[in-house]
Order: C-alpha cells, then structure tokens, then sequence
C-alpha cells in the first residue's frame, strides 16, 4: 500500500515522502497513530503543490541569506579589548559581536554566531554565522586598549 507520511518517522522517511509498506502495517498501525495517510491520487496532487510551495520559500530563504552572508562578507568589525600587564581584562563574546553588528544595522541572533571560546587576544578573527542554510563569516579585527594607569 501507498502511503503518505504526515510526520518524520526514523526506518520509513521525512514528512512528505510517499512510501510502500505493507497493508496491515499501514492500516493497523500507520494510520491509526496518524502517522500516515492513504496515498491517493488526491493527497498525492496536494502532497506535490504543498513541497512545491515550500520548496520556493526555502528558495527566497536561501537568496535574502545569500544577500546577507555577502554583506558580512564585505564588513569589518572592530572592538576594543581591555589589556593589562598579565593579560586581557575580560574578554570578547558572541554577544560583543551580535552588539557590533546590530550597530552595523544587521541584527543576528547571538547563538548563530559561532564562537568556541571568548577571545582573549588582539588580533583578527574571521568568525563564523550561521544563517540556518548557509554559513558565513565577519572580520572581526580585536585591538588592544590599556586599562589605564598601572600602579
């Protein structure tokens, strides 16, 4: 039998997929669950116009990221970092970064800006973004600012 999964389900397939499985699997535990429905000729014709519609969306998506991962491209940021005798005082975070863009006019999630650790150390850093279906980078240029007098 022909059947239309109405969800992700691990040994059959994604949400959307039209597969064979046997009758009584399908009508004794499939359907019931709501897990699947029989594929007709109808659901099979909604099933493609709605992958179709959703396949366009995933489409503009990817261009706006596209757009936006070239201007990050193209831009430079740079932050100050509080230097002492023993070495920086705090350090520079996601967060710095999410701030510094927002002040560029590009607002990004903090958690998609991908940073292993805090940066301690001048420098320049490209730091990974991730979009959702692209990964990008910024230029990240660190300078060292003293704390003031050392006494």
């Amino acid at each position: 039998m022909k059947i239309i999964l109405l969800e992700d389900y691990e040994r059959l397939g994604k949400k959307g997929d039209i597969v064979t499985v046997k009758d009584g699997y399908a009508r004794n535990y499939l359907i019931p669950k709501g897990i699947a429905i029989r594929a007709t000729d109808k659901e099979i014709s909604e099933i493609e116009k709605t992958k179709e519609e959703l396949l366009a969306r995933l489409e503009r998506r990817k261009q706006k990221q596209e757009k936006l991962a070239e201007k990050l491209k193209e831009l430079e940021l740079t932050a100050q970092l509080k230097m002492g005798r023993r070495g920086a005082f705090g350090a520079i975070t996601n967060t710095d970064i999410a701030e510094l863009l927002k002040a560029q006019g590009i607002n990004i999630n903090r958690h998609k800006i991908i940073l292993p650790r805090p940066i301690k150390d001048p420098g320049i850093y490209e730091i990974p973004v991730n979009l959702g279906l692209i990964k990008a980078s910024v230029k990240l240029n660190v300078l060292s600012a003293t704390k003031g007098p050392t006494q």
